[in-house]
């Protein structure tokens, strides 16, 4: 199978229709696709084989997706690049996955250039603007010479189709290699077990049966339940994560429409969701803070979305709360890591509350997720321990990384490092990560519980939770807080409030207060970067 045939297959399913808004213009399934073809030809031209690298180092944008499906269809494995990231980082990126092509914007040509200097085996940069160097290629002129009838690879399920990079906490990121078969049971998996729960739609009407060869009607009644195409999704999520190779690959199948914006703004994300009437949206808890607490949030109708989902960061149970009580819309928080597909549970939307505080249950296809004890043994329901996963969504591996491959997958099971806990009805709770856990005078405490207490408070925005070294328990907590507004609150005051809220042990013996928290791409707060502050 080849991923990338799903562009094919939604154009022969659904026709020619309004797929992707972008600044200003809308751009059609066949559009797109064309230009994808058009791309997958003038790589292949360069000498762009099955199984070579290609780097996409962009933000948001159409060229951004037709570059990712015409890698996909050469058989190429595709590498997304944060394009924020420096110098350093993307030289051992380039060099590492051994690029053959990358394809950015001339926003970051220095960065490339430095960069380029320590991989050699790139060899064709695409640049995306104007003026484009010398040695280097424009995009819109290899599209405008390059054929649309491209000829797909046919690829094995065992192919690699993306290698996404991890941020390294310790030491330098890892190639995560998955599959085409990853993507396709993950997509799927998705589409049964969640949009069919949450969209779906029953069609009720008398059967047309076969009878010797002869159609007749019948005075049954047949029910046939698919999903509406009605749903419009915000992408506001930087697409050069594993969530974007998910979101494209869902959208093909489902026929559904996307509104992108380039990089997240609450206040251009409230206009395209009362302007282009969108349905669902899926942000990471910083953006659902930043939209409930905008002061020109009142102005504007959210009144079409249907659905909204959280990932990538554990929500705030009061920020849940909140926006339940101003729009009346649950928030469904799922889960999900590099290392296995991107997307791995969640609470399915729709048809049954969320429980909040839970990251919902298993619904990719096929696989199974358990808690284990240090020991690798399973444990009962109700006791914490590590969040392990067996199935077709685990990656292949890391590239070139056999011994770290061997530690985070054993006997079949991917190691997540995150800790937590399953209920009665497998609902899966994460208290936190492994390597997260404060340990203060042999009591475990979880930054998470402290961090949910302080978002009680009135006066909190944000809030991340350290441990911090101590000369008599070994460690203690330190809490890093962004108040809604200056002075609404003091740091004895916000102490005082947790010596009400937390036994002794886990109160923080430290707290300060911060004009920003440090923040990763898609938003999620960095404790390895609060760490660096203390």
């Amino acid at each position: 199978m080849n991923i990338g045939r799903l562009a094919d297959d939604n154009i022969r399913r659904f026709g020619e229709y309004d797929f992707l808004y972008y600044e200003g213009r809308w751009h059609t399934n066949v559009a797109m696709n064309r230009i994808a073809n058009k791309l997958g030809n003038a790589l292949k031209n360069m000498g762009i084989k099955k199984g070579d690298r290609v780097g996409i180092q962009l933000l948001n944008c159409p060229q951004l997706m037709q570059s990712f499906f015409a890698t996909f269809k050469i058989g190429a494995i595709l590498v997304p690049i944060n394009p924020s990231l420096r110098v350093a980082e993307l030289a051992y990126i380039y060099q590492d996955a051994g690029l053959s092509a990358l394809i950015s914007n001339i926003n970051y040509l220095d960065n490339i250039k430095a960069a380029r200097k320590e991989a050699p085996n790139l060899k064709e940069v695409i640049m995306i603007g104007d003026p484009v160097p010398g040695d280097m290629l424009s995009f819109d002129k290899v599209i405008e010479q390059a054929s649309e009838n491209l000829v797909i690879e046919e690829t094995e399920n065992d192919d690699t189709a993306v290698m996404i990079y991890t941020a390294g906490t310790t030491g330098n990121p890892k190639g995560v290699m998955l599959t085409h078969y990853n993507w396709y049971t993950h997509v799927t998996g998705y589409y049964d077990l969640v949009l069919l729960d949450s969209w779906g739609m029953t069609a009720k009407g008398s059967l047309r049966e076969q009878d010797g060869g002869q159609a007749k009607s019948s005075d049954k009644e047949g029910e046939v339940f698919g999903v509406s195409r009605n749903r419009i999704s915000l992408i506001t999520l930087p697409l050069f994560h594993g969530y974007g190779v998910f979101a494209l690959n869902l959208e093909f199948m489902t026929g559904g429409k996307l509104v992108m914006i380039s990089r997240w703004d609450p206040v251009e994300a409230m206009n395209s969701i009362q302007q282009y009437k969108v349905t669902e949206f899926r942000g990471v808890p910083t953006m659902y803070i930043q939209l409930l607490n905008h002061p020109d949030a009142a102005k504007y109708d959210l009144s079409s979305l249907k659905t909204c989902i959280c990932g990538s960061a554990p929500m705030p149970l009061e920020v849940a709360r909140s926006w339940k009580q101003k729009y009346g819309l649950d928030i469904w928080e799922g889960y999900g890591l590099s290392e296995a597909t991107t997307v791995n549970c969640g609470n399915a939307a729709g048809r049954r509350p969320p429980k909040y505080g839970s990251i919902g249950k298993c619904y990719q296809k096929f696989n199974s997720i358990k808690i284990f004890d240090e020991k690798d043994r399973e444990l009962p329901v109700g006791q914490t321990g590590e969040i392990v996963i067996k199935g077709p969504g685990v990656m292949k591996g890391y590239w070139n990384k056999p011994a770290e491959t061997a530690e985070a997958i054993r006997n079949g099971w991917l190691h997540t490092g995150d800790i937590g806990y399953a209920d009665e009805d497998d609902y899966i709770f994460i208290t936190d990560r492994k390597k997260d856990m404060i340990i203060r005078g042999g009591e475990n405490i979880f930054p998470r519980e402290i961090e949910n207490i302080l978002y009680k408070h009135p006066a909190v925005l944000e809030a991340g939770v350290i441990g911090i070294p101590d000369p008599v328990y070994g460690e203690v907590v330190k809490a890093f807080v962004v108040l809604k507004s200056a002075g609404g609150a003091t740091e004895e005051d916000l102490m005082n409030f947790c010596q009400e809220q937390l036994p002794k042990y886990k109160r923080p013996k430290a707290i300060k207060l911060m004009d920003a928290l440090p923040k990763s791409a898609v938003g999620k707060i960095l404790r390895r970067e609060l760490r660096k502050l203390d």
